[in-house]
């Protein structure tokens, strides 16, 4: 069987290291052949790829990125788009399947793929662990601990001049890199999608650690809506499936912040950075873990099916039950984070 792997949306901290495991197992127990498409879903338009084999996929674990490359391509726009031409593509070069690692976006068009014939496999991708139907996607640690020494660094320079930090990170429309990394890191608030509030309870929170000798460090994720606010803050358009480009919001809250208080206040936003160099431990291990059963779900014909994290143990799901609904923050946990504040 000959096999393509694709990886596109946003790039993540362990994209390499799925393609190392699903080579490897395939070509060592299924004797499989695999190439790489380049650049994500527009090299699936295209018809552009690379061959893979075990030489092309040596110490890919500890490497960051994604050798194949990434686009937010949507495969059914343009004059080689939609599943009629990308199945001409597959059988011209004789691929037989597709291994599509990716988020949300890439998970739905693989999904309406699958659903016009296409024999397709999903791998959930996503720093912002968005995806419910797995208990945690790869990437999401290396996003958290990344963000937590930027929470460690900005403390302290916080301290040094009596200022109130306001540290931006990802997450789209769920809170998970801001709860953990927040948690972890200190954060006398920490602000997320699922949770609205006012300026005048943050500037509360703001004034009490000021009184207590402290220097206020606040995180927000880059979804977090004011409760004045009726959508996410975004000035940056819209990506290939028509979402909204967020970012912005602690450029928004800190003079917000400064006038209300009278505290000095600077926001940083760590935007890509959440995205770049090696994976943490956890992330290699997991993602391995999913390659390699991605190669088992393509020699068992179940196409439409997404790998995924439950507990344990690596499991599979229908696609269209994964991106039915996203993985937010239950109010408990954030309630539990919520003793901290001020």
């Amino acid at each position: 069987m000959k096999i393509g792997i694709l990886t596109s949306g946003g790039d993540c901290p362990g994209l390499n290291a799925v393609i190392r495991g699903a080579v490897l197992k395939g070509v060592r127990v299924h004797d499989a052949q695999f190439v790489g498409f380049t650049g994500g879903w527009k090299g699936v338009v295209e018809g552009d790829f690379v061959p893979l084999d075990r030489h092309s996929v040596r110490g890919l674990s500890r490497q960051g990125g994604t050798i194949l490359g990434s686009s937010r391509t949507n495969p059914f726009e343009g004059e080689r788009g939609g599943p009629e031409n990308i199945q001409k593509m597959l059988d011209e070069n004789g691929i037989d399947a597709m291994i599509a690692i990716g988020g949300e976006g890439t998970l739905t068009a693989a999904g309406r793929l699958t659903d016009a014939g296409l024999k397709i496999v999903g791998v959930p991708k996503t720093i912002d662990n968005d995806i419910e139907a797995t208990d945690y996607s790869f990437g999401f640690d290396t996003a958290v601990q990344i963000a937590t020494e930027a929470i460690d660094r900005l403390r302290t320079t916080a301290e040094s001049h009596g200022r109130c930090m306001v540290l931006e990170v990802m997450g789209r429309n769920v809170g998970w890199i801001a709860l953990h990394s927040g948690m972890a890191g200190g954060a006398h608030a920490i602000l997320i999608p699922e949770e609205s509030h006012s300026i005048e309870q943050i500037c509360e929170w703001v004034l009490s650690v000021r009184d207590r000798g402290r220097a206020p460090t606040i995180v927000v994720s880059e979804g977090f809506t004011l409760d004045t606010m009726n959508e996410a803050h975004s000035h940056l358009g819209f990506d290939a499936f028509n979402r909204p480009r967020l970012g912005g919001i602690g450029d928004r809250l800190a003079p917000l912040i400064e006038e209300r208080t009278g505290i000095e206040s600077r926001s940083t936003v760590l935007g890509h950075l959440q995205r770049g160099g090696v994976p943490t431990a956890y992330d290699r291990v997991l993602a391995t873990r999913l390659g390699m059963s991605a190669i088992d779900s393509v020699m068992a014909g179940d196409w439409g099916s997404m790998v995924a994290l439950r507990g344990r143990n690596i499991v599979r799901v229908s696609i269209a039950n994964a991106v039915g609904e996203l993985n937010r923050v239950p109010q408990a946990r954030y309630e539990e984070a919520a003793l901290l504040f001020g």
